[in-house]
């Protein structure tokens, strides 16, 4: 190896412990000696559901037996853009990156070079991007919120049996926007509402939360200084949901009154479900999901199909993409999911 070439993977892993200790960032895993296996899983930002994310990858990483080390970017996409450079200068082969805009895949991908990429949760704008080098580990989003919208439709139709269709008024509350996540989910619920029998009308704007407990909170608050006529609340996570419901408890109404669905199955969601606060939410597996991201970077490292020892397929039309399913929680089925 020529100096120039050892000075460069010096100064790539300088400048990634760097990076890692402004940051407070460390090692999922303790670094494994007799393994030469090193991943960087580039984080977006810290949320519930997210940190059972990393969790479920580090535990991955440890059984697998590779060293994983998680950066938190903190939704700073030029701070993703240096993690992956400096992974990349230290000579790793192989990045996850949870990126913190679909419209930052093309320069993320960049960044990385020539080392392989798994794209996880998070979708990039354009998949044609991906290929052999550059998967994508996620679940399909229009499947949740399909699942929000029959759910609704089979409790209105129930209150109204004998009607044709059925008409109502709901407040949306929205992730972060551009994301697929959120026009995907928002989309597929307001479809399978229409599919079901009931036309859906806006009761006010929808509300933009950023899939933020508090943001939710505080806008719902705001709008019940003068509310409108609603009948349900359909929210692209829980986290909104439950701020929402915050909202409602501090004005001395009753969430259970009028039907609210969410989307993750967090721990406090499927409380609110257990409890009636919740009429369902949605099951977006973490564990599945950061344990496939792993393994689907490990197989890439070892030239093997991307779905091998995942415990699920590659999608039947793009070999380059894996789902997680999704699966509907309600109060029939909550128990399985606490």
């Amino acid at each position: 190896m020529n100096i120039k070439k050892i000075l460069t993977l010096m100064c790539g892993g300088l400048l990634l412990l760097s990076l890692s200790a402004c940051r407070g960032d460390v090692p999922a895993n303790p670094p494994d000696a007799a393994s030469n296996e090193n991943i960087t899983f580039v984080l977006s930002r810290r949320d519930e559901w997210l940190s059972a994310l990393v969790d479920a990858a580090s535990g991955a990483a440890s059984e697998i037996g590779v060293n994983l080390r998680v950066v938190d970017c903190q939704y700073d996409n030029a701070k993703a853009v240096q993690y992956a450079k400096a992974a990349r200068e230290a000579g790793e082969q192989v990045i996850i990156l949870n990126l913190t805009d679909v419209h930052q895949a093309g320069p993320m991908i960049e960044a990385a070079g020539d080392m392989k990429v798994v794209l996880v949760n998070t979708p990039p704008d354009d998949m044609n991007r991906l290929n052999r080098n550059v998967v994508f580990v996620g679940s399909d989003e229009s499947v949740a919120g399909r699942f929000q919208g029959e759910a609704l439709a089979a409790y209105f139709k129930a209150r109204s049996p004998d009607a044709e269709r059925v008409s109502v008024r709901y407040l949306l509350f929205n992730g972060i926007l551009g994301q697929p996540s959120t026009s995907n989910r928002t989309a597929a619920a307001l479809q399978a509402l229409e599919e079901n029998g009931v036309t859906a009308t806006e009761a006010a704007d929808p509300m933009p939360a950023d899939y933020d407990r508090v943001k939710a909170m505080n806008m719902m608050e705001a709008l019940l200084v003068s509310p409108p006529e609603y009948d349900c609340v359909i929210s692209n996570n829980d986290a909104m949901a439950l701020g929402a419901i915050d909202a409602l408890e501090n004005a001395g109404l009753d969430p259970s009154e009028k039907p609210i669905v969410g989307i993750d199955c967090t721990a406090d969601g499927a409380a609110a479900v257990a409890d009636g606060r919740m009429l369902m939410t949605v099951y977006q597996n973490a564990d599945g999901q950061g344990k496939s991201a792993v393994q689907a970077a490990v197989n890439l490292l070892r030239d093997l199909p991307m779905d091998t020892e995942t415990g699920y397929q590659a999608a039947p039309d793009n070999p380059y993409v894996l789902y997680v399913p999704f699966e509907p929680v309600n109060a029939d089925n909550v128990e399985q999911y606490r």
